[in-house]
């Protein structure tokens, strides 16, 4: 599926973005436009972006964002069920694909961490259910987003809480600041600026959204 088909995003803001987007690089302009902060509960994108925000530590989400296709096809498309299958024979493939991110550590924190994913789907019915129970408050939230509340803002008290639970349940490369970034990619928290052109369709997105409950 392309970007444009899986998000309600609205392609319109292209005047007026998050200051974090470039000038010029369509690429991310697409992913800031019709993905960044709509929510999510389909298992497989909640899982690839936990994965890919791993990937990204000491790097730029413009680099992972440029290998994501190669990325998918190195992981299965990030179908959690079978990177648990993963082998060590599959490790040193991984290893050795110049497409990805080629860091055995990230490698290998991929296979765990989908295997810790099917234990929460067994108890939870789903990662969405699970992931969803940590969405902050409204009443916690800032009044107003600017670029400047964003660069001053503590880490909200959920995505430390998320970060814990998943480090408790065995993940890995899942601390606080790459929780977080999760949470905001997969619109658990909506952090584009006020004056935003995406922002009002993300905040109708996120009104419409069903928050998905345990089974």
């Amino acid at each position: 599926m392309t970007a444009k088909s899986r998000t309600p995003g609205i392609a319109a803001a292209a005047e007026r973005r998050c200051s974090w987007v470039p000038d010029g690089d369509r690429l991310y302009a697409d992913y800031h436009d019709r993905e960044w902060g709509f929510p999510v509960a389909d298992d497989r994108r909640l899982f690839e972006k936990l994965c890919l925000e791993g990937f990204q530590a000491g790097l730029s989400w413009r680099t992972i964002l440029g290998k994501r296709e190669a990325f998918r096809a190195a992981f299965a498309n990030f179908e959690h069920d079978r990177v648990a299958r993963f082998t060590a024979r599959d490790v040193e493939r991984l290893v050795a694909d110049a497409g990805i991110v080629r860091h055995r550590g990230k490698i290998e924190s991929a296979r765990n961490n989908a295997r810790r994913a099917r234990e929460i789907v067994r108890e939870f019915g789903s990662l969405a259910a699970y992931f969803w129970t940590f969405e902050p408050p409204a009443s916690g939230r800032p009044r107003t987003i600017t670029r400047e509340t964003l660069a001053n803002a503590k880490i909200p008290n959920e995505a430390v809480a998320l970060s814990k639970d998943l480090k408790k349940r065995g993940f890995t490369f899942v601390g606080p600041t790459t929780v977080y970034a999760f949470m905001q990619a997969m619109g658990l928290v909506d952090d584009h600026v006020d004056d935003c052109g995406v922002r009002a369709a993300a905040e109708k997105a996120r009104r419409a959204f069903v928050r998905p409950r345990r089974a």
